[in-house]
């Protein structure tokens, strides 16, 4: 079972490329776990087809710690097993803490054990690294591959060399490797050789870019993932294609971020204007 976290700035689009990378992977006959680390509780909704999932916060609030597997997983798209960590009520609490409860009862539930036949986890993870909480499953070592969504806009680089230095400092003790960039495009200028660059600089790769295309957005308006909604589709294609260098990657690396002023130049060099 290979245990994999997205990370990448907010609003990155990060949970759509989890879901229709999930369900590439799904498609080809994998059993893929998927647990939602966002207070907003949004990582599961496409493959869910837009059941607003329970979380395990709320659940663990309204019916106290008797609980049972099925009563924090669902069944989506592709048989994918689906969990929302949730968050605290708003302006009370720690977000961060939903995770490390979540990961906590899935594992006393034996959500991981080898009788679920998983083939892939994968942790949606909010944002940067900046939180004990959130950096939870690359600090204990839940998640061992990390990927970066990220794009050619200035802060979403530097919350990826952010989440870069985060891998290096929990490297040794959490084991935490990082398998690549994926650049959701924005139609940045040179958008596909400045990733192309930040990600050698890094160590890495860009495991791939993702074309900027509407149906993405008609399908979430349907709830569904691209492959589901338009299986025929070139940018169903795309995240097929993704799915599949996730699925066959074996690069894994401890990255070297960058300096400021090293990034900055780096988008200069490509003519990005602040």
């Amino acid at each position: 079972m290979r245990k994999i976290a997205i990370y990448g700035k907010g609003g990155i689009g990060k949970s759509t490329t989890t879901q229709n990378t999930v369900a590439g992977l799904a498609e080809a006959g994998n059993k893929v776990m998927v647990v939602g680390c966002d207070p907003k509780a949004d990582s599961t909704r496409l493959l869910l087809g837009g059941l607003a999932q329970k979380t395990v916060l709320d659940t663990l609030r309204e019916e106290g710690e008797d609980v049972e597997l099925d009563d924090v997983i669902k069944d989506g798209f592709g048989a994918t097993r689906c969990v929302e960590s949730g968050g605290p009520e708003p302006g009370v609490g720690c977000a961060g803490r939903g995770i490390i409860t979540s990961i906590n009862l899935l594992e006393q539930l034996g959500a991981y054990e080898e009788d679920q036949n998983l083939d892939y986890v994968f942790y949606d993870v909010l944002g940067d690294v900046v939180c004990g909480g959130f950096a939870m499953p690359i600090r204990e070592g839940k998640a061992e591959e990390i990927y970066i969504v990220v794009s050619g806009e200035m802060m979403a680089m530097y919350a990826a060399n952010n989440i870069c230095k985060g891998i290096v400092k929990f490297a040794d003790a959490g084991g935490v490797r990082l398998g690549g960039l994926i650049c959701n495009s924005r139609k940045c200028d040179n958008e596909l050789e400045l990733i192309t660059e930040l990600a050698n600089r890094l160590g890495t790769q860009m495991i791939h870019f993702v074309p900027r295309d509407n149906i993405v957005q008609h399908a979430e308006l349907n709830r569904k993932t691209v492959i589901d909604f338009a299986p025929e589709s070139g940018q169903a294609d795309e995240y097929r294609a993704l799915s599949k260098k996730i699925n066959d990657n074996t690069m894994r690396v401890i990255p070297t971020p960058l300096e400021i002023e090293d990034l900055e130049d780096l988008m200069v060099k490509y003519g990005f204007d602040a």
